[in-house]
């Protein structure tokens, strides 16, 4: 990264109050660490102490905020941690090495369309009949299954794999080891055993959606399991056969959907939080960590515990909880004076 304050603050559509435009910035640092040659961000109240210390080049700072240390840009944006995000996507583009082709070492089907305008790396595999987009990049190691299709723009990294008949919208990212299509976990109890049921759906990845490293989509057992358009799923989240998740919603690490359940749109599932089957999220639920919605959700709003209760509940609870230790010792105090009064 190499940007002078000036074009800094034309990139994140940002009004200097402070400072030299003409300054070069070559890096992005937290406010404790940043030098004079680097760009920060101040946007949580907690942080002022380190903001007033700061020797950061240029920090982004929200509206109210019009002076700072001496010496130190400041660029005035509505929302200071997302013009960051704004300009680390310039800068991830401009470092982008995107050349299209077909390049020497990959496995690329004479049945297979890639889009002249598409990258297929070293070792990647793009079996019969599936389709990539242009501008999609198949990186080295990642496996594109027999008649899968990939949109335009999308970046298929080292390893993930997408299996049969899947289908990939544009802009679509799968992180490494990502598996789009593995069978659903079907099976039926019969003459003393564990039948497996064939899983004969696909998977359906809409617009914009991210999948992260070694997480795992669910092809149906028939139909599709589908994820909506601008949906984020983090690493290591498991999501059933059969599933629907609505559009621009949030799973975070190590969660679960179970199969058939239905998430609508905006919906924020947290850490370790896990989903029931065949059950119906509400739009706008945010499930905390650890929790467990064993019942369907009905009404927005914020859900914590296992089963899932509202949150202000939930706290109740726990507060209830925290005086159990009094309350024991409490009852041991008059059961002894009561015993002491029947001596008498």
């Amino acid at each position: 990264m190499e940007f002078r304050i000036a074009e800094v603050t034309a990139l994140v559509g940002g009004a200097l109050v402070a400072g030299d435009e003409t300054v070069i910035l070559n890096g992005v640092k937290t406010l404790d660490e940043a030098g004079p040659g680097d760009l920060s961000f101040f946007g949580v109240a907690k942080y002022r102490a380190q903001f007033d210390a700061t020797k950061a080049g240029a920090v982004l700072v929200t509206p109210d905020v019009d002076a700072g240390p001496e010496g130190v840009a400041l660029i005035q944006v509505s929302n200071p941690s997302y013009a960051l995000a704004t300009l680390a996507k310039k800068v991830e583009e401009q470092a982008r090495d995107f050349t299209p082709g077909i390049r020497s070492g990959s496995h690329v089907s004479e049945h297979a369309r890639v889009d002249p305008g598409a990258a297929v790396h070293p070792g990647a595999v793009v079996e019969y009949g599936a389709v990539i987009g242009a501008g999609s990049e198949v990186c080295a190691g990642a496996v594109i299954g027999c008649g899968v299709k990939v949109g335009e723009d999308c970046i298929i990294y080292q390893n993930a794999s997408v299996r049969k008949g899947c289908i990939l919208g544009d802009r679509v990212i799968l992180q490494p080891g990502a598996v789009i299509g593995s069978d659903g976990f079907g099976y039926e109890f019969s003459e003393g055993k564990h039948q497996k049921v064939p899983q004969l759906g696909i998977v359906v990845l809409e617009n914009d959606v991210e999948i992260g490293a070694n997480a795992c989509v669910d092809r149906a057992r028939i139909g599709r399991t589908v994820v909506g358009e601008g949906s984020k799923i983090d690493n290591l989240v498991q999501v059933g056969h059969n599933v629907e998740i609505g559009k621009h919603c949030i799973l975070v690490a190590l969660s679960g959907v179970a199969g058939s359940a239905k998430l609508q749109d905006h919906v924020t599932i947290a850490a370790q939080a896990g989903i029931n089957g065949h059950i119906e999220i509400a739009s706008g639920v945010q499930l905390g960590g650890k929790s467990g919605a064993f019942q369907s959700i009905t009404e927005p709003g914020a859900y914590m515990g296992a089963p899932a209760k509202p949150l202000k509940e939930e706290i109740r609870i726990w507060r209830e909880l925290s005086k159990l230790q009094e309350t024991r010792q409490e009852v041991k105090t008059l059961r002894k004076e009561l015993d002491e009064l029947k001596g008498i």
